[in-house]
């Protein structure tokens, strides 16, 4: 008898447990956010009268300690024009180094205008929220600022609420092992385990948002874009008309180009010269031949009409 009972518990057990789940889950992040305002209330309260006993300073203290215990994701960007894009990136990431950093992504572009050459890239960089405004103000300093902003994120509750919801399925997930080793059908065993695999994933989940959570307060972010000075059109491109340069210089300009075209004259007819010996001479002979045939057809067909003469011998004999 006790034992058809224990089998009938079981499964009551883990309903109950499902649905206590599903009802408890953002009830214990408000709870436990709840009692976090309580408690800040209650230290308000207390550092109040601590104020009101000790005077301003303790006021301030109060408020820089509670300043210290939020999260807070900050993050900035800076935009810079230098002279020397491969300095300034040498000298940033150097910079970040010794704040204890690094450089988490980056990349460049280089642009070309006739034979020369500028870059412009984007840096992210990555330090301990201490030193975060100190990244910034050297990066400012690496040349010419046009744009410049930062910002914070306030992420304390969230914090919060994934800490109550972690702690509320490993609960689920301790009392879910102890009804799997208590389990005797197969039919609840299978069901036991199947929301301890999904209660198993959910605090994976979790846990990896917590740590990268963590991991952005940590640690500041910066994105500084780099632009290179482009080169002076001016000295680059020459005069913008042809009638504003020099005398002096056209006058060299247009020799030279008078002997780049007498070069160019001379080495075409060099090219041309083989050609004009291989094909010109037996052209030539051909038209002088058939000129001279024509003008010799007239006076052998006179010579043709004409009476032969008579033949004086026979007549002698």
């Amino acid at each position: 008898m006790a034992r058809e009972v224990r089998r009938w518990l079981v499964p009551v057990a883990l309903t109950v447990l499902l649905v206590l789940a599903g009802c408890s889950g953002g009830g214990s992040g408000d709870a436990l956010s709840a009692t976090a305002g309580d408690e800040g209330a209650s230290s308000e309260r207390g550092g109040k009268q601590t104020a009101s006993a000790s005077g301003p300073n303790a006021d301030s203290g109060s408020a820089t300690f509670q300043a210290r215990q939020r999260a807070l994701i900050r993050t900035g960007a800076v935009e810079v024009e230098v002279d020397d894009y491969d300095a300034a990136r040498r000298n940033l990431s150097g910079a970040t180094r010794r704040f204890g950093g690094f450089v988490s992504d980056s990349s460049e572009q280089v642009h070309t205008r006739g034979n020369r050459s500028w870059t412009s890239g984007k840096l992210v960089l990555r330090v301990p929220k201490g030193n975060f405004s100190a990244l910034v103000s050297r990066a400012k300093r690496a040349g010419e600022v046009r744009e410049a902003s930062t910002g914070t994120k306030d992420v304390t509750k969230k914090l919060v609420d994934i800490e109550a919801r972690l702690k509320n399925l490993k609960a689920q997930r301790e009392k879910l092992r102890t009804l799997y080793e208590e389990a005797n059908d197969t039919e609840t065993i299978l069901d036991v385990q199947e929301r301890l695999s999904e209660v198993q994933s959910e605090i994976e989940r979790l846990e990896a948002q917590r740590k990268s959570l963590k991991r952005q307060v940590a640690y500041s972010t910066l994105t500084v874009r780099l632009h290179e000075r482009p080169p002076d059109p001016a000295t680059d491109d020459g005069p913008s008309a042809w009638y504003e340069t020099g005398l002096l210089a056209a006058f060299v300009s247009s020799a030279h180009g008078v002997v780049v075209v007498a070069r160019g004259l001379a080495v075409g007819a060099a090219y041309a010269l083989p050609y004009a010996l291989a094909l010109g001479v037996p052209v030539v002979g051909g038209v002088a031949l058939w000129r001279r045939r024509r003008s010799g057809d007239p006076a052998g067909a006179d010579r043709s009409d004409a009476p032969e003469p008579a033949d004086e011998s026979g007549d002698d004999d």
